[in-house]
């Protein structure tokens, strides 16, 4: 399926042309055509599908459609993330593929001057992205109206629970009519969200990519065995090469994230850090740096790179590995994507053998070590998936990633479709599930193959 074949208009089409983008993911290929039809929706989807253009596009579509606001300068859709970064990211996706309408938009977050944020809407904007608390700021001084609101997102609704965000979002909501179509993300489906969903979404069209598991599938792995004092040591070793372009390197602790880009920078490597204590304006010319090619190598905690989406991410380097099995599958999605390869490199000390473990266990697969390092331990017996021990050569021929697909589906051959929507009954949230008709398309969990072209986000 192509783009053309979504009932696009000729603006969107021109800007997706423009950008590189000939294909639809399977969450856009699902999403797109009922958000045109106006159905609330409710989709299952992490970092790295592609639901940015899933619901900018439609929601782009459907303002340029209707023609200019009533009454004039009232802001008729809202995009509520949970970060900075993900709201700035929204907002670059908003202009590129909304270049040839006369849409307009502002993004809103705190951790710097409202001035700006406050002058463009006063001058009039039809989209609204923004943060939870710098949007309650703004509306309780008066300076914002959400009572034209006819489209509301709720991107990232599980991060929203779990930074606390979920009573101001409540808020937000007690303030948009009632009457408004109403799409939300998330990448999990927790208990609260299922409530959120089912309290604020009418008669949803359910639809559901890749589950967390099965995306480290998609991307090569390595393991790096190492002693806890030589990791910053082996980062170093890595990054001097040239097989790695750029590196998203993620830490546990924020202190640790500033040690290692410290340290980086003075062994030649450039790098920066970025972490809830930055400053919002440190933060963004960091990422924009790294988005630019001009450092080699970001350094993140979780929190801080949630949102972060960059094209052609050659490598993820897990300094630390993660206690949560999930974060690891979040964190290597963000490399190998549109198709392109990508390679994640984890490093694991003694005390992380039992987070190995887990991710394993979750994955369902074996990740192989690379022993050709200097820092190398030699750990004899290495427990693995299920809580079996075994010795290392059988850990090497056992494989792990395979070739970088990439977690849309991307390989060789074009990009790869795996089935990805539920078959019937009904969501969470208490909505029908979406179903396509016609031929062509499995629904037993194969693939099918459709052509090639980069994915937007």
């Amino acid at each position: 399926m192509t783009f053309s074949e979504l009932n696009l208009i000729e603006p969107l089409l021109q800007a997706l042309q423009e950008e590189g983008y000939t294909t639809p993911t399977p969450i856009q290929e699902q999403a797109i055509p009922p958000v045109l039809n106006g159905d609330d929706l409710l989709g299952c989807a992490q970092t790295g599908t592609g639901k940015t253009a899933a619901f900018s596009l439609p929601l782009l579509q459907r303002l340029h459609e209707a023609g200019p606001a009533h009454p004039a300068k009232a802001i008729r859709a809202l995009i509520l993330t949970p970060t900075r970064e993900l709201a700035l990211q929204i907002g670059d996706s908003i202009n590129a593929y909304g270049r040839y309408t006369k849409i307009k938009y502002t993004v809103v977050f705190g951790g710097v001057g409202q001035v700006p944020q406050v002058e463009q809407i006063k001058r009039g904007v039809d989209i609204v992205v923004a943060t939870p608390g710098r949007l309650l700021d703004l509306m309780n001084q008066g300076l914002l109206s959400l009572k034209h609101i006819e489209t509301f997102i709720l991107d990232e609704a599980d991060r929203m629970l779990d930074m606390g965000f979920i009573h101001d979002v409540r808020k937000v909501i007690a303030q948009i009519p009632a009457h408004r179509q109403t799409l939300l993300f998330s990448a999990t489906m927790p208990q609260e969200i299922q409530k959120l969903s089912a309290s604020i979404l009418r008669d949803p069209v359910y639809v559901e990519v890749t589950p967390v598991s099965s995306t480290a599938e998609k991307i090569a792995q390595k393991v790096y065995f190492v002693d806890k004092t030589t990791k910053r040591a082996l980062l170093k070793h890595l990054l001097k090469g040239e097989e790695i372009q750029r590196a998203l390197v993620f830490s546990r602790t924020k202190h640790g994230a500033d040690r290692i880009a410290k340290e980086l920078s003075k062994a030649g490597i450039s790098a920066q850090s970025i972490h809830g204590d930055k400053a919002q304006s440190t933060r963004v010319k960091a990422l924009t740096q790294f988005k630019n090619n001009e450092l080699k190598a970001l350094v993140a905690t979780d929190i801080a790179a949630r949102g972060i989406d960059v094209d052609d991410l050659t490598h993820v380097i897990n300094v630390d590995l993660p206690n949560e099995p999930e974060t690891y599958v979040h964190r290597i999605g963000r490399t190998g994507r549109a198709g392109a390869e990508g390679m994640a490199l984890s490093f694991c000390d003694d005390t992380e053998l039992p987070y190995l473990r887990d991710i394993e266990k979750l994955t369902k697969q074996t990740i192989p070590v690379e022993e050709d390092q200097p820092f190398h331990v030699d750990y004899a017996k290495l427990p693995l998936a299920g809580g079996k021990a075994t010795d290392k050569a059988a850990r090497r021929s056992a494989g792990g990633g395979g070739q970088s697909q990439g977690p849309r589906g991307g390989g060789q051959g074009g990009n790869r479709r795996p089935e990805q929507r539920r078959s019937g009954g009904q969501n969470s949230g208490g909505g029908r599930t979406e179903q396509r008709q016609g031929s062509g398309s499995s629904r037993s969990g194969g693939g099918r193959n459709s052509g090639s072209g980069r994915n937007p986000r």
